[in-house]
């Protein structure tokens, strides 16, 4: 589809986030991204799912191109507006530290940069206490800190850190 992530490891090349993160758990479990506990683990697969499925794809460029540059702003913000109502009701209920309980997990992983596209497309973040909280929570950690959406190499000089 000629998207962004790709991961070329091992021989060979994963494209999407959550299989690159499966892999990366499977292949190097170690700082674990999902629970061992069956039911966390189930809640940490719901929220990814929920956004990198369910809010992340209604802002890629191909589907802003399809509705047009004066809709974009409107249609984002909708989009997150929606997919982070329902995230909010979730994280009050499995949300520690961070997503689901006090461990970072694959959740998190999603989360960081889908807040990051939030501020990108100007949603007030005042409705949602719980996700702005653990956004918060993890970007204290280094390794969010680093990887931050801002902070790569083909960001738009507009978006840097």
């Amino acid at each position: 589809m000629k998207q962004v992530p790709a991961l070329k490891i091992d021989g060979i090349t994963i494209g999407q986030s959550l299989a690159i993160i499966e892999y990366l758990e499977e292949t190097r479990p170690t700082p674990r991204l999902l629970p061992q506990d069956p039911k966390k683990r189930a809640s940490v697969r719901m929220i990814s799912d929920l956004i990198a499925g369910g809010i992340q794809p209604l802002q890629n460029l191909s589907v802003l191109k399809q509705v047009g540059q004066e809709n974009q702003l409107t249609w984002a913000q909708n989009a997150i507006t929606s997919g982070f109502n329902a995230l909010e009701r979730i994280l009050q209920s499995t949300a520690g530290r961070y997503c689901v309980g006090d461990e970072v997990s694959m959740a998190d992983l999603c989360l960081v940069p889908q807040v990051a596209n939030a501020e990108r497309f100007k949603v007030d973040l005042t409705p949602y206490p719980t996700i702005s909280r653990i956004n918060k929570t993890l970007l204290a950690l280094e390794a969010f800190q680093v990887s931050h959406p801002c902070r790569q190499p083909d960001t738009p000089a507009e978006l840097r850190a």
